[in-house]
């Protein structure tokens, strides 16, 4: 072999000798670096147009706006969420029919402030929604979706709204909830009742498994806790996050890792931190609103949801994690071609934020089956059993 071939041989080997130990000191370095990015929030307006106080009397209702034409999609969230919990959602919806987006921050959540805060009857949510509804599109089609306790607050509001056309309630059964609400207090005492950080908060939420999508996490989760110093919903910190957690202090791009979360760190990482530990001296945000305190208005939320699901006259939907929450009552409807029915697996309780593109499929094809919205685009089509 020529001196000109060895040295070219030479050049595409490796190094002789290589400082293993410093080389994986710089990678564990970099997957640091690159999961404290992770977590960084995202502002509401990258989802959203714009978003708007609406007067109801003494209160006033914060709501999230998207879209200028067609039908308008009402959104209401579950208890403790807010109506940026929708914000993946309504990035996929739009792309799928021709449509306007609204999504409210309920009473005692999120940028919502009223006279009465812990006041969550349904009766009360009921009729907050009816009247910011009627303040912003009284002579608009409308199409109500609600998730969880926002799912049945969908069905208490639905009577009271002339103008709506279409339901959807998203993971929430009557027989299912209302066994849920003996082991809520439990859940609600397990969680950390403050953090330090903003990405903190987006951290446990994710790797506690309460959200499973990290894109929803990070624009969702500000929208959950405030600030103890100021009062105001995180997200009105975001732009003041820490140095370290701002992508554009280090341009490397930032890939969706939401596989590597559940692959890679579920090795790697502990567990999410018990409760009483995640309190620190530099406690500085705590949830937006103390669910545990509202205790004597769950009852009201479920008692008799599936009757009045029932009973609500325009075309209606209903999508679940899993087929065992259909109770007995649900399941002679749904046999009798009441409502329309879909089961999305693979996914928690936040079935909008943890399969987003898929819920919207639903929806859109609900809304152009029924020939609410035109479609933006061919989009998948689920059609949905009746």
């Amino acid at each position: 072999m020529s001196a000109l071939q060895k040295s070219i041989l030479k050049s595409k080997l490796p190094p002789s000798t290589v400082n293993f130990s410093a080389l994986n000191s710089r990678l564990g370095k970099s997957r640091g670096a690159q999961r404290r990015r992770d977590y960084e929030p995202v502002q509401w307006n990258s989802y959203f147009d714009h978003s708007k106080d609406v007067p109801v009397g003494e209160n006033v209702f914060h709501v999230y706006i998207k879209g200028t034409e067609g039908p308008l999609l009402v959104l209401l969230h579950g208890g403790g969420f807010s109506g940026l919990t929708w914000a993946e959602l309504t990035k996929s919806i739009m792309t799928m029919v021709l449509c306007r987006v609204m999504a409210i921050d309920l009473r005692g959540h999120g940028d919502t402030h009223t006279t009465e805060d812990e006041d969550l009857s349904a009766d009360t949510l009921a009729s907050d929604v009816a009247a910011v509804i009627d303040a912003i599109a009284h002579d608009v089609p409308i199409i109500l979706v609600g998730h969880s306790m926002g799912g049945a607050i969908a069905v208490r509001a639905a009577p009271l709204i002339p103008n709506l056309y279409g339901l959807g309630v998203i993971d929430v059964v009557e027989g299912t909830a209302m066994d849920a609400l003996a082991s809520m207090q439990s859940f609600l005492r397990s969680r950390p009742s403050s953090f330090s950080t903003i990405p903190q908060a987006i951290e446990w939420c994710v790797r506690g498994g309460q959200i499973r999508n990290l894109q929803s996490a990070k624009v969702s989760v500000p929208g959950q806790i405030k600030n103890i110093e100021t009062g105001k919903l995180a997200t009105h910190d975001i732009d003041s996050v820490p140095t370290q957690y701002n992508t554009e202090s280090n341009p490397e791009p930032v890939i969706p890792r939401d596989d590597i979360i559940q692959e890679e760190e579920s090795a790697s990482m502990p567990p999410p931190p018990p409760a009483s530990s995640a309190v620190t001296t530099n406690r500085k945000y705590v949830w937006r609103i103390d669910l545990a305190k509202t205790e004597q208005h769950w009852f009201s939320w479920f008692k008799g949801l599936s009757t009045a699901f029932l009973n609500v006259s325009a075309p209606k939907m209903l999508l679940l994690a899993g087929v065992d929450r259909l109770d007995r009552e649900l399941t002679v409807g749904q046999m009798q071609g009441k409502f329309q029915m879909q089961v999305l697996p693979a996914c928690g309780h936040a079935v909008h934020e943890d399969v987003p593109d898929k819920v919207a499929e639903a929806i859109a094809t609900f809304m152009v089956r029924h020939k609410f919205a035109e479609p933006a685009s061919d989009f998948p089509r689920t059609f949905l059993a009746c």
